[in-house]
């Protein structure tokens, strides 16, 4: 748990600090690197002779996931053909698809079939083939170097904030709730422990096949689109609260809770990298940051109210930080910005 938590901590100092150089050596040169550097952090994690060790070594994966994941948010908006962007980043999101159902469920069997060490070794050999990609890949990136700013500069770009508690509100929501979610399943439902991959993959499901809605955010445009996220993301929450108690019910609803999660998080991270293409990679930096600190805030705040009142109060608590969040995203700064992008 120490180790997974200096996953945790890597990732967002990694994308508070460092996210930053995307913007001066180029999305594609900075994501070859990171994914190379994840490589060797994973590997070092399966060799991992102590503790200590494998501390280390997730501390290292963490900050080179922190520069990867908004070089790969960046990336696919320079790629995007005009007018498709949505389309083209509800493609690269799937991968939190494989990540959450194959990848989990493959590392489970790993580890029990072999041995935890291979997972590592696996997944190292994954970023080494997505680096590999990445290099003989057609794009390249624009010639001559970018000023680097600080992310305290990135926060002073009208709506920036707005969407970053936006960001918070969306991901504390979520971590809060999925984080008690297999718990309440065995203890609450009494369902085997088995139970929890099939609530992930009625998750995974929904998020996917949100993809195929993804070319209506490019229609109707992110920032519409991301407040009928937000509102619908509350009346699914709502709705989740209310069929906690079966299972059957549960599970419709955590389908439509990975298909408006897809939906949101496709239009929270347009309209992050719409704000201004200077400072895209600082902006997604700082988002990255949000959202990994949102898993520890999510954890942490949503616990009490779990043991107080029950798994029901949870995606109670969490359609009020939807709120939270359609509120931030109506906010002047954020108004004025969307009638200008």
């Amino acid at each position: 748990m120490t180790a997974a938590a200096a996953f945790g901590v890597g990732t967002a100092l990694g994308a508070l600090l460092l996210a930053r150089f995307i913007d001066r050596f180029g999305a594609r040169r900075m994501l070859r690197a990171a994914l190379f550097i994840l490589a060797v952090a994973l590997a070092s994690s399966s060799a991992a002779p102590t503790v200590a060790a494998l501390i280390a070594a997730q501390l290292l994966a963490g900050l080179a996931s922190g520069i990867a994941i908004p070089s790969i948010y960046a990336l696919a908006a320079a790629v995007a053909p005009h007018g498709r962007t949505g389309e083209t980043l509800g493609v690269v999101l799937t991968g939190w698809t494989l990540s959450m159902v194959a990848g989990v469920s493959l590392s489970a069997a790993l580890a029990d079939l072999v041995h935890w060490r291979v997972v590592y070794a696996a997944v190292a050999l994954l970023a080494l083939v997505a680096a590999a990609a990445i290099s003989f890949s057609g794009y390249r990136d624009p010639s001559g170097q970018r000023a680097t700013h600080s992310p305290i500069v990135a926060l002073k770009i009208p709506g920036v904030v707005p969407l970053l508690i936006a960001s918070g509100s969306f991901s504390i929501a979520f971590y809060g709730t999925y984080g008690y979610l297999g718990d309440h399943l065995h203890s609450g439902l009494h369902r085997p422990v088995s139970a929890n991959g099939v609530a992930a993959l009625a998750y995974g499901v929904g998020f996917g096949a949100a993809a195929l809605l993804d070319s209506v955010i490019d229609r109707i445009g992110a920032h519409r689109a991301l407040s009928t996220a937000f509102a619908s993301a509350a009346l699914v929450y709502l709705a989740f609260a209310a069929a906690s108690g079966t299972f059957a019910a549960l599970l419709t609803v955590v389908f439509a809770w990975g298909l408006i999660n897809h939906f949101g998080l496709n239009a929270l991270v347009l309209r992050l990298a719409a704000i201004d293409p200077v400072q895209r990679s600082n902006i997604m930096g700082l988002n990255s940051a949000v959202t990994y600190l949102a898993v520890f805030a999510g954890t942490m705040a949503f616990g009490p109210i779990y043991t107080a009142f029950g798994f029901a109060a949870l995606p109670t608590a969490a359609a009020a930080l939807m709120l939270v969040a359609a509120l931030a995203t109506r906010s002047r700064a954020e108004n004025g910005l969307g009638a200008r992008a």
